[in-house]
C-alpha cells in the first residue's frame, strides 16, 4: 500500500512549525518518529494533506530535571528514555514499563510525545502518564497550555490537543523516595501492544497505604486511571487481601472490549490478576 498524496514541510524552528500548523490546521499532521502515523497513511487510515516534519528541531530533543519535574521534549526517542539513568531515578515506573514497549527499530525512531498524541488504547505510556499524574504542554502560535494527563486522553486516537497545537514536552513529578511502583502486562509477544497493562504506585506510612494510583491500558477506547481501585486501598494494610480487593474494584470499573487476541472475560481476569501483582511489586519497593 502507498499513502495518498500529501505535501511536506520541514520547519527549522518551533516557531516556524507552529506557524505552519496554524495555517494548515485543518489537514496537517506532525511527523516525529512516524512509527504509527506512516503505517496508518500507507493503509489510508490517515490522509493528511500536509506532513510537518519536526525532526530537525533539536531544541525539542531532551529529557532533564527542572525543579520538581522530569521534563521530556517532543523529540526524545523511546530508546534514549529506556536506557536513561535519569528516567530510572526520577520516574522508575516509566523505566519499568519501557521493558515492554515495542521493538528495537521502533524504539530507535519513535518518540514518547508522538506515542502519547497517537493515543492507542493498548499503548503503555498513556497509562504511565496517568499513574504519575503527568502534564502535557501544548503550544500554538498564539498560546501555551498545560493539560493534565487525565484530561488529555479522550478516546481511541483522540486527545485534547487542537489541530494547530504541538505537544512540545511532558512534565512528570519526580517520584519521592518512599514511593513504590509496579507495572504488569500481558501481550501476545514481548514488545507488542498490551492485551492488558496495569501501572501502579503506592505510598506506605506506619504500615498503612496513604497514597495510591492505578491506571490501565488495553481495556477500552483509551487508557484509564482507576479511582475505585485507589479508594479500595486507602488506609488499608498492604497485602494480598487489600490488593485483591483493589483488583475486584478495577474489574468493576472497566468494560473491556473484545479483540482478536482476547475476549472481554479474559481481559477482566487479566485486570484482576495484574492489578494485584503490580500493587504487590509497588508495596515491596515502597518498603
Amino acid at each position: 500500500m502507498k499513502p495518498a498524496s500529501f505535501e511536506y514541510a520541514r520547519p527549522q524552528s518551533v516557531a516556524e512549525a507552529l506557524s505552519v500548523l496554524s495555517a494548515r490546521a485543518s489537514d496537517a499532521k506532525v511527523l516525529a518518529g512516524g512509527q504509527s502515523l506512516v503505517p496508518m497513511m500507507n493503509f489510508r487510515m490517515a490522509r493528511p494533506g500536509l506532513l510537518v516534519d519536526i525532526n530537525r528541531l533539536e531544541e525539542l530533543n531532551y529529557h532533564r530535571i527542572e525543579g520538581p519535574d522530569l521534563v521530556i521534549g517532543a523529540l526524545a526517542r523511546h530508546a534514549a528514555l529506556r536506557s536513561s539513568t535519569l528516567v530510572r531515578a526520577a520516574c522508575p515506573l516509566m523505566a519499568e514499563a519501557y521493558q515492554h514497549v515495542a521493538h528495537g527499530p521502533i524504539r530507535n525512531r519513535g518518540t514518547l510525545c508522538g506515542n502519547l498524541c497517537h493515543a492507542d488504547p493498548a499503548s503503555e505510556m498513556p497509562a504511565i502518564l496517568l499513574a504519575t499524574e503527568g502534564v502535557l504542554v501544548l503550544k500554538s502560535s498564539s498560546s501555551e497550555r498545560r493539560v493534565p494527563a487525565d484530561e488529555f486522553f479522550r478516546s481511541t486516537y483522540e486527545t485534547a490537543a487542537r489541530p494547530d497545537e504541538l505537544l512540545t514536552e511532558v512534565r512528570i513529578p519526580a517520584a519521592p523516595d518512599q514511593q513504590g511502583w509496579g507495572f504488569q502486562e500481558v501481550s501476545v509477544r514481548k514488545g507488542d501492544f498490551a492485551l492488558v497493562g496495569i501501572a501502579a504506585t503506592l505510598k506506605v506510612e506506619n504500615g498503612k497505604i496513604v497514597g495510591a494510583t492505578v491506571a490501565a491500558c488495553g481495556v477500552g477506547e483509551r487508557a484509564r486511571r482507576l479511582p475505585a481501585a485507589e479508594a479500595a486501598l486507602t488506609r488499608a494494610i498492604p497485602g494480598k487481601g487489600a490488593f485483591s480487593e483493589a483488583g475486584e474494584a478495577a474489574v468493576a470499573a472497566l468494560d473491556p472490549h473484545f479483540g482478536v487476541h482476547a475476549d472481554a472475560a479474559y481481559r477482566r481476569d487479566l485486570v484482576r490478576t495484574l492489578t494485584a501483582r503490580a500493587l504487590s511489586d509497588a508495596a515491596e519497593r515502597a518498603a
